[in-house]
């Protein structure tokens, strides 16, 4: 049994996460963090039976009174970093669903995890389907050598691309050698409407009300296109992946970046 600690525990994920670590896992909610409900009980919030656990305002704070082993951090991608270095720092594995991180990042937090001799797994997205989805792209970019993808999420989300659409596309660059421009000088009337280019792929993001998360890759050939779409139209839909990271998060060794790699 992991003793667990939910960073960004009053969000919309964060709630989520935390009424799956108490009613669906075998592990210990021992602490929550957020900026809102400071000094609350989470369990009376969230109408969850159990001994009380209470809402800290200071991540550091919240290790030192609750003692985890785990961290799970959705949160924003302003403050995710200090996040992860502050749980790697006090010898707290980590388990990462906010967005924002870079390659450079993923550098140094690799560094810290194994200075600290502690693990930290980095999920772009904890959906089974979306790391299918990613899989399946991967594959499927051996036989066309174009394609754009589009990415779509609830208009509350703060950053774009995704991070799901970021990693998607170096999977697919990874077997797209000949991902290049198709020769043509385009125009763009309004910049930005041909999208962000990541690896030689571009990007489009559309934020909506009503919009979870959601994304489309679509590989076009002579005479043909191959789309390839995921869709969550429930936070639940993460939750198995939340598991799976969970009981993993131990057995690996330090920095793994993507659900794929424990599945």
């Amino acid at each position: 049994m992991k003793r667990v600690l939910v960073n960004g525990a009053m969000g919309k994920m964060g709630q989520e996460v935390v009424k799956t670590v108490v009613e669906e896992t075998e592990d210990l909610l021992v602490g929550a963090c957020d900026m809102k409900g400071i000094g609350e009980n989470i369990m009376d919030l969230l109408g969850l039976k159990g001994d009380r656990v209470t809402i800290y305002g200071d991540l550091t704070e919240a290790i030192q009174k609750t003692n985890p082993d785990v961290i799970i951090d959705f949160t924003i991608p302003e403050v995710v970093m200090n996040n992860i270095k502050t749980g790697l720092s006090h010898k707290v594995h980590m388990i990462v669903g906010t967005t924002g991180i870079t390659e450079v990042d993923l550098k140094e937090i690799k560094d810290l995890a194994e200075a600290n001799n502690v693990n930290a797994l980095i999920v772009p997205n904890f959906a089974i389907g979306a790391v299918l989805m990613m899989e399946f792209s991967r594959e499927a970019a051996r036989y066309f050598k174009d394609v754009e993808i589009i990415e779509l999420h609830h208009n509350q989300k703060i950053d774009a691309p995704s991070g799901t659409s970021i990693k998607t596309a170096e999977l697919i660059n990874r077997n797209m050698n000949n991902c290049e421009n198709n020769g043509i000088n385009e125009i763009e009337r309004i910049k930005g409407a041909r999208g962000g280019n990541k690896n030689g792929v571009n990007i489009h993001s559309v934020r909506l009300p009503g919009l979870v998360a959601h994304q489309e890759v679509i590989f076009g050939g002579e005479g043909q296109t191959l789309t390839i779409r995921h869709d969550s139209y429930s936070r639940k839909s993460f939750m198995p992946g939340v598991k799976l990271a969970l009981k993993k998060i131990t057995d690996i060794n330090g920095l793994v970046y993507g659900l794929e790699k424990i599945l």
